[in-house]
């Protein structure tokens, strides 16, 4: 499965890389092993020899039996809101649940993607056709959650380039007041030009930021092209992000 690039709501961009099929299958499975033993052996130590459920009332034989199974029951819920995003067979298979725009879900996620389960697991397969036929892998438990499952190599290669967060800088100053009036679309359209500045011998980059300058009449400090486009995608970030 090929890396997918991710763009947060600050613009900084994150490589991660869907589970495949085959590691959410036998997750799955290796789940469903541990839920069973975990009912087998709560079976038994309530049922198996003299039991001590024979000499207690119905009604708290009932509540003693429901309070035991409920682990098994919420086994998904509990152990990727308390595990950060793993269960055993996640974890197992290094795979983790996260937010579709790489945060980390909240207890509300979880809990749809718990509440899906049954229909993901039980109705006609109909979460591993979702799993085949979505870009990134998911379930509709996870559509609904906004969530992903990845690969957990990749989120511990998460990382962003310093230059993302230049402008966090206390001491930043924006040199271009001209920043504030360019669009989220336009900010994304200079940063992949800046990527690709270096295959194009920067004739894309020079062509973009004298459309820019003339379009917004802005006089760059010196004829440095790819550090003028730089310094414009900073000076946006500080006028929507520090001064919202």
């Amino acid at each position: 499965m090929a890396a997918s690039d991710i763009i947060t709501g600050q613009f900084v961009r994150i490589s991660q890389t869907p589970a495949s099929i085959g590691d959410r299958i036998i997750a799955r499975i290796i789940d469903m092993i541990v839920i069973v033993l975990y009912m087998l052996s709560v079976s038994f130590m309530l049922f198996g020899g003299t039991s001590m459920l024979s000499f207690l009332s119905n009604e708290i034989t009932i509540v003693i039996f429901f309070a035991a199974y409920l682990p098994a029951i919420f086994y998904s819920f509990l152990c990727e809101t308390f595990n950060n995003g793993q269960t055993l067979g996640k974890r197992i298979m290094k795979t983790r649940v996260v937010k579709a725009d790489g945060s980390t879900p909240g207890m509300g996620d979880f809990l749809m993607r718990w509440m899906l389960l049954l229909v993901d697991l039980h109705i006609s397969c109909i979460g591993l056709i979702a799993i085949i036929c979505t870009k990134r892998n998911q379930r509709f438990g996870d559509l609904a959650a906004g969530t992903l499952v990845i690969k957990q190599e990749e989120y511990k290669k998460m990382h962003v380039s310093l230059d993302e967060f230049s402008y966090a800088r206390k001491d930043y100053r924006p040199v271009y007041p001209e920043a504030s009036n360019l669009s989220s679309g336009q900010i994304e359209i200079i940063r992949k030009v800046l990527q690709c500045s270096e295959r194009d011998n920067g004739q894309q980059t020079a062509r973009l930021s004298k459309k820019i300058q003339e379009m917004f009449g802005i006089k760059p400090n010196d004829n440095d092209d790819i550090k003028f486009l730089t310094t414009l995608v900073h000076d946006y970030q500080y006028y929507v992000i520090e001064l919202i």
